[in-house]
């Protein structure tokens, strides 16, 4: 005759299956942060648009409506009179730069002439593109990050967000 023992503890099964369980779980929260990043970054990314946006309302407001002067130079300094950090203020592109890295300041593009900005292969985020914003004098923006023409003392503000799409506003 056998004698059973009730030996307690778990069998291999259960631990392997608690295991298993407990690697999808890692899994799907590595998977699911870069995307959580990414949408942080451009929320900042389109707060800054918005920042911007303002220091041009500001500006023609203060100016009888009338615009920086339509060029690279012109614009340049109007950004640096306006943009600058202040205090713990800082107006940097949110590209994740490790630590320790300077950070990446945003790069301003004048241009008139573009239905939409040119950029690397398939119009999409890339690095080249990340810090750009794009300011489009006497146009508005249309659906889909587009622009079209419109009145003077207008300008659309543009942006490539990284999970994909245009931001575009309108002073």
């Amino acid at each position: 005759m056998k004698k059973h023992q009730n030996e307690k503890g778990f069998t291999i099964i259960e631990v392997v299956l608690v295991l298993a369980i407990a690697a999808l779980i890692f899994l799907m929260v590595f998977i699911a942060l870069p995307a959580l990043q990414r949408s942080q970054r451009d929320t900042q990314r389109k707060n800054d648009l918005s920042r911007a946006v303002t220091a041009v309302s500001n500006y023609t407001t203060n100016n009888r409506g009338a615009l920086p002067a339509n060029t690279n130079a012109a614009w340049a300094t109007f950004l640096t009179q306006n943009l600058t950090p202040t205090t713990s203020d800082t107006f940097l592109d949110p590209s994740g730069a490790p630590s320790g890295s300077a950070a990446t300041t945003y790069t301003f593009l004048l241009n008139t002439n573009l239905a939409s900005p040119v950029v690397g292969a398939n119009n999409n985020f890339n690095s080249t593109t990340q810090n750009n914003i794009y300011f489009s004098e006497n146009f508005q923006c249309a659906t889909g990050g587009a622009i079209q023409a419109s009145s003077s003392r207008s300008v659309a503000l543009r942006m490539y967000l990284e999970n994909g799409g245009i931001a575009c506003q309108n002073n």
